[in-house]
């Protein structure tokens, strides 16, 4: 078999497992459905708690601060998603019975890779339809917010490898409560709702180096929308770091889930 061959067939064996991991959004729509809608929810929600008692930089309305966070915030909450998925294929035998199958080693991994940015991407607009009836809206050029977006799906794109590597190595669906438990506070511990100018000096700096902030800071910034003063030096780089956070992401932990993900029988 050529190398060309060899290739052509990884993609064709990604693309089946992408189609068996999108025919469970038709079989399980009100699930997903809960999934695209959630962060909605938790925007109205904080909106309206907090939305009168924080001043905004600039006097801008606070969804119009808040909305780009939120966006960061959307695709940091699929990695629940992508950790549970693996995690159930893994219970229930699945995925070694893909691994027995003559078939890529590599197409369970990135067919669930695919199939969870397409999610991401529907959440994603999901979240930006609800923005704009808030009123939010960019106020740089289309352009800008394309980059903004692209900087966005490279997070999510890089939280899928973080996700798939503690699905593997959790030890069924119930040890997936236990890791979700420490997303939420990485998810809270940001710049998302409030200045960490705010918080106490060393949780502020862990706030301000959060990648899920040094995205929401990009994005903020290239969208034209209110930001808390830049005084730190990862705010002020937050655009470069929006870039390089990600991609130690998926240099560190790419390898490792694919490595999981061969060695599974050996655990």
């Amino acid at each position: 078999m050529t190398a060309l061959s060899t290739v052509g067939w990884a993609f064709a064996d990604t693309w089946t497992i992408t189609r068996r991991d999108l025919n469970h959004w038709a079989l399980r729509p009100g699930t997903v459905a809960i999934g695209w809608v959630f962060p909605v929810m938790i925007a109205l929600m904080f909106g309206g708690l907090f939305g009168g008692a924080i001043e905004v930089p600039g006097g801008g309305g606070y969804f119009d601060f808040l909305m780009p966070g939120m966006f960061a915030m959307t695709v940091f909450f699929g990695l629940e998603n992508t950790m549970m998925a693996v995690t159930t294929d893994a219970a229930k035998g699945v995925t070694d019975r893909f691994r027995s199958m003559p078939m890529s080693s590599l197409a369970v991994v990135a067919g669930r890779c695919v199939a969870d940015m397409l999610n991401s991407v529907v959440g994603l607009a999901v979240m930006v339809g609800a923005g704009l009836a808030l009123g939010w809206r960019w106020h740089e050029g289309p352009g800008s917010a394309l980059a903004a977006f692209g900087l966005l799906l490279l997070l999510r794109f890089a939280l899928l490898w973080v996700g798939i590597l503690a699905g593997l190595a959790a030890g069924g669906p119930e040890s997936v409560t236990a890791v979700q438990i420490l997303v939420w506070p990485v998810g809270f511990l940001s710049n998302v709702f409030v200045d960490p100018a705010t918080m106490p000096s060393w949780l502020g700096a862990i706030a301000e180096w959060n990648p899920l902030s040094v995205t929401a800071a990009a994005v903020r910034d290239l969208f034209g929308t209110p930001g808390f003063e830049a005084g730190s030096w990862i705010t002020l780089n937050a655009i470069p770091m929006a870039v390089a956070w990600p991609l130690l992401l998926v240099a560190v932990f790419l390898p490792l889930s694919v490595r999981r993900y061969r060695n599974l029988s050996r655990t």
